[in-house]
């Protein structure tokens, strides 16, 4: 290869992860805004009522901010799974473990606020870790599907609850929901309500997702422990031949996934609920598959697109009260978007062709220009 070669090589552009979120994104949002043009609506008068019923005060923004929290640590458990080669779709299930093991600390334990805290958020991470860890342990001793048993697990989860919640914290007046959570109890903070200028759901889950972003992501690209759960998610066999030990590999990815999920559930029923219902599957766990592969199943794109998700989530009530279009429009454009995310190798020759065309339109130019001159 000749050096003009190599630097018109190294000079060509390629679309990133990010510009095909991007296009994904507002994809999604012209498509939201057809349907609401189908039904007769303004699309531009409904996007402006969705996004200001997230952000137009502090109030708003800071519940917006804790419906993402809980996305957020669904969508990193999803995302450390798929980063080492395993799926895991028992979220839900996790998050209610979590959430159920939180729940039962709430209402039991009683200890000064920072070291209540400490163990409340350790429960809930157990609860998920153990959660994600029988998943984990059947993958790797029997080699069953992590997809089938996470989904299982998801139900034993949902079923186990069915019962314990009437049988043991059923709420004074209702058999369907357990007693509410005290407020000093719970991650809710006087400080954080009061900063956001009364929002009723903040919490304390936005430092804990500062410290799993940060965390995750010192894991995996810095520590041994996390080459090694990418080697195995990256090559199986290969990593068992270099000597990783990938049965332990695959059971401590699936637990910590399962952890963050724990998390999920802590933040949400703990924080932003105050109760747990029964009959109810917890959908942001399965939403969580949705904000990893719009962020690229990286910690820093997973924030970005939990904030994106959470503003449709907290806004579409805002849009329905003010406008005639129904709140399913901010459903139908998360679906979309994520239809669009998973053809994201189509982006990326569409963008790859229009980047090659203008620089070969620019080489043209420059040449012509030179034969002038």
């Amino acid at each position: 290869m000749t050096a003009p070669e190599t630097t018109a090589k190294k000079k060509e552009r390629k679309s990133g992860q990010f510009l095909i979120a991007f296009s994904a994104v507002i994809l999604g949002l012209i498509a939201g805004g057809i349907l609401m043009a189908t039904i007769g609506e303004n699309p531009f008068e409904g996007y402006k009522y969705m996004f200001k019923g997230s952000l137009m005060s502090m109030e708003r923004i800071g519940n917006t901010i804790a419906t993402a929290i809980t996305l957020l640590f669904s969508g990193l458990s999803f995302a450390f799974a798929y980063k080492t080669g395993l799926l895991n779709i028992g979220g839900s299930g996790q998050m209610l473990a979590g959430g159920l093991a939180a729940t039962i600390v709430a209402h039991y334990v009683f200890l000064p606020r920072p070291l209540y805290l400490i163990v409340l958020v350790l429960s809930a991470l157990a609860g998920g870790a153990l959660w994600g860890f029988i998943p984990g342990f059947l993958k790797a001793k029997f080699n069953v599907h992590e997809v089938v048993s996470t989904i299982m697990m998801n139900w034993i989860a949902y079923w186990s609850i069915y019962y314990y919640i009437p049988a043991c914290l059923k709420a004074p007046s209702l058999e369907t929901e357990s007693s509410s959570i005290a407020i000093t109890q719970s991650l809710r903070s006087p400080f954080l309500s009061k900063l956001f200028t009364g929002s009723e759901y903040i919490n304390l889950g936005i430092f804990l997702a500062i410290i799993a972003i940060l965390l995750i992501n010192f894991c995996l690209k810095n520590t041994t422990l996390g080459f090694e759960l990418r080697a195995v998610g990256a090559n199986r066999s290969c990593a068992e031949y270099a000597g990783i030990p990938v049965n332990r590999s695959v059971i401590l990815s699936m637990a910590i996934s399962g952890a963050l999920a724990g998390a999920a559930g802590l933040t949400y029923y703990t924080g932003y609920s105050l109760c747990m219902q029964i009959g109810v599957m917890p959908s942001q766990g399965f939403d969580g598959i949705a904000v990893s592969l719009l962020g690229a199943s990286t910690p820093v794109g997973v924030l970005l697109a939990s904030l994106f998700f959470g503003i449709l989530q907290s806004g579409k009530g805002f849009m329905n009260a003010m406008t005639a279009v129904p709140p399913e429009i901010a459903d139908t454009i998360i679906s979309v978007i994520i239809y669009f995310t998973a053809t994201s190798v189509l982006f990326e020759k569409l963008w790859n062709l229009l980047f090659h065309t203008i620089q070969l339109k620019r080489e043209l130019k420059a040449a012509h220009t030179k034969e002038a001159v």
